[in-house]
């Protein structure tokens, strides 16, 4: 039996604290209330033996829990009954404990869309919104359906991008490590070899200046490594203020070759979650709210913010879009012409796929290129440091 953390006052109005194991917390603040006492606060004690706090659920799990919760609903199970099935049945301790709270605040009298939205952590705002839809218009199961693929779509796009970055980013690691192993433990064995021509003024200004790097190696990281720590603490709270954030926003939709990249996955998760609302039903005014917020951009999310207080005045989505400048003239065009044909559903998921195929296309070839050009810078380095330590035994050898 869960337990509930309260708040009462007494017939004196003193005011006490404590815990109460009860099945809900309207189970909680009768039995308060009927030894006379007057509840001020109850909240659950979310207590996990392995997990502790709450955390996100992994696309897939939560696109699986979607799946079957439509499947068993779709077969005529009892909405309490199929909760019940898939927390017994589900292995990861996190999720059960989040099944387990949205089973008992179902079986207290919220609906499914109420019991989630405690947990956005792990639902989503975009997920509940269109449970909540579909819950109210008579189609809970297919909303389910719908956010399960996307959620599932949404989770390969994430790992299909972490999958294309990461050989890049493992040959800036390999080059700052081999760079900096180079300056530490090699170059201090040549340096006594190089002093006779650094006293005589011939030794190489190329040598001069990796001797005294790897020399002073040991103060550069000791004030470099704290200063990027610093550097980076400063710049994650910078870029969560909104001014920042708007400049960072900004600087991601206009970087060279990245930018427009950026920005078609962005536009892309725009317009599938917005279609995939309208899709399920949800207003247009709030699935704009929503899809906006979604796109994990300021700049975007301000234009679809002016787009949806110009559409609550009675006009059409592609217009202040296209006034916004941030949203490209195909897709505007597109959206037009689906908002004639009242088709905008259909057609912005269609422009999803287009979009993301493309990005993709773009990516693979920006990583192709990213490639063989880091390997080159990898090897121009080395063969800098190599050549520097070279010249110089050439010249003691009279070569």
């Amino acid at each position: 039996m869960p337990s509930y953390r309260y708040i009462v006052r007494n017939q004196q109005g003193t005011k006490i604290e404590g815990q109460i194991d009860a099945a809900n917390d309207i189970e909680a603040a009768a039995t308060l209330t009927s030894a006379g006492m007057f509840p001020i606060e109850i909240k659950p004690v979310l207590q996990q033996a392995a997990t502790g706090k709450v955390r996100r659920v992994s696309g897939q799990l939560l696109a699986g829990f979607y799946s079957q919760l439509a499947d068993l609903l779709k077969s005529g199970v009892p909405l309490l009954r199929a909760l019940k099935i898939l927390h017994d049945q589900t292995a990861n301790n996190n999720l059960k404990f989040v099944i387990d709270n949205v089973y008992r605040r179902v079986e207290a009298g919220e609906t499914l869309a109420e019991a989630m939205s405690r947990f956005q952590t792990v639902f989503g705002n975009m997920g509940i919104q269109v449970i909540r839809a579909g819950g109210e218009g008579g189609f809970l199961e297919e909303s389910l359906y719908h956010i399960a693929d996307f959620t599932e779509a949404q989770d390969d796009l994430k790992g299909r991008i972490t999958g294309a970055l990461v050989y890049p980013i493992l040959l800036v690691v390999a080059l700052i490590v081999v760079v900096t192993g180079i300056l530490i433990f090699i170059l201090p064995q040549f340096a006594p070899l190089f002093e006779g021509l650094r006293r005589k003024g011939d030794l190489p200004i190329a040598t001069d200046i990796l001797l005294n790097i790897s020399a002073n190696m040991k103060y550069i990281l000791a004030v470099g490594i704290p200063v990027i720590i610093v550097g980076v603490i400063w710049f994650r709270y910078w870029s969560s203020t909104d001014n920042g954030g708007r400049i960072v926003d900004r600087f991601k939709l206009r970087a060279p070759v990245a930018g427009k990249i950026y920005e078609g996955f962005a536009v892309s998760q725009f317009c599938r979650i917005l279609g995939t609302l309208l899709r399920n039903g949800v207003p247009i005014v709030k699935s704009l709210e929503i899809s906006g917020s979604a796109t994990g951009n300021r700049v975007l999310s301000d234009a679809v913010n002016n787009a949806s207080e110009n559409i609550t005045g009675g006009a059409r989505l592609a217009e202040p879009l296209a006034k916004s400048g941030c949203f490209p003239r195909n897709v505007v065009e597109m959206i037009s012409v689906a908002e004639e044909a009242n088709t905008l559903d259909t057609i912005l998921v269609q422009i999803a796929d287009t979009l993301e195929k493309r990005n993709w296309r773009a990516l693979d070839l920006a990583v192709r290129l990213i490639e063989p050009l880091l390997l080159v810078v990898l090897g121009v380095v080395i063969l800098g440091i190599v050549i520097s330590i070279l010249l110089p035994l050439f010249r003691m050898s009279g070569v």
